[in-house]
């Protein structure tokens, strides 16, 4: 089947193309280098013809609820519409664990996306997955200096091949709506996945734990970003990752930063 992934050329998308083709499927990449355009319309319904299923990962680095709202609100509706019209017949989006208990505003924006996708004409699912292990490594290349500021979060880390791996699985299934929480082995709080990184680096930057303010911070810092009941769980832990499972060492090699991260 052919399978579209919209935020294909990011870094999680590229993990998804990988997975659609180690999958045995065909993809196609939705992205402005290959000339379309979620947040306009641009070219999405010639790009869907003869599209199965479309696998939204789509994505921005903002703090700020308009235009995560803007972003989200614009992607989603113009998928859904050209997927209808090109007959696009399950919907598959990525969102995040927690995402309606941290008044947070991107986490705003990623709620409407939700809201469009249930209620819209393709039949869809979303999964909720937590923090990636790469997210820690991430925060620390955001600054220099002596001290690495890390906020306190309570996590629950998965490999995002798992989570991509998991998103191809749904998109090749009937759509079940909202489905079970994806979540990683092992509960950790962010700071001393942060402090393992600097370790294995060889690093001397103090990693200095920092609440975010209001009632967002308290939130992900008491374990609203948790998942609240069963469901699959990735097999990869953090020290896996990190020591390089597939034979690239974590430690030793930066990480790519994504076109939007998210917290």
């Amino acid at each position: 089947m052919r399978i579209a992934v919209a935020g294909g050329t990011g870094w999680v998308g590229k993990f998804v193309v990988d997975a659609v083709r180690a999958a045995g499927h065909e993809p196609t990449v939705i992205s402005r280098s290959n000339g379309v355009d979620i947040t306009t319309g641009s070219g999405l319904v010639d790009v869907l013809q003869e599209t199965s299923a479309v696998i939204d990962v789509s994505n921005l680095t903002t703090t700020s609820k308009s235009k995560s709202v803007a972003f989200f609100e614009a992607g989603t509706r113009n998928l859904l519409a050209a997927g209808q019209a090109a007959g696009v017949s399950h919907h598959v989006a990525l969102s995040i664990v927690g995402v309606d208990r941290v008044g947070f505003g991107y986490y705003i924006g990623k709620r409407r996306q939700e809201e469009l996708v249930l209620a819209g004409s393709v039949p869809a699912s979303i999964l909720r997955a937590t923090q990636f292990h790469e997210f820690a490594a991430q925060i620390l290349e955001r600054g220099g200096g002596p001290f690495a500021l890390v906020p306190r979060m309570a996590s629950q880390p998965i490999a995002a091949r798992e989570v991509a791996q998991a998103l191809v699985g749904l998109a090749a299934r009937e759509p079940v709506g909202m489905a079970p929480e994806l979540a990683g082995p092992e509960q950790l709080e962010m700071t001393d996945l942060a402090r393992q990184i600097l370790r294995a680096r060889g690093g001397h930057r103090v990693v200095v734990p920092l609440r975010l303010p209001g009632a967002a911070g308290r939130a992900m810092a008491e374990g609203a970003l948790l998942p609240t009941g069963p469901g699959p769980r990735g097999k990869q832990t953090f020290s896996q990752w990190l020591a390089g499972a597939d034979g690239v060492s974590r430690a030793d090699t930066p990480e790519r930063k994504p076109k939007a991260g998210r917290p």
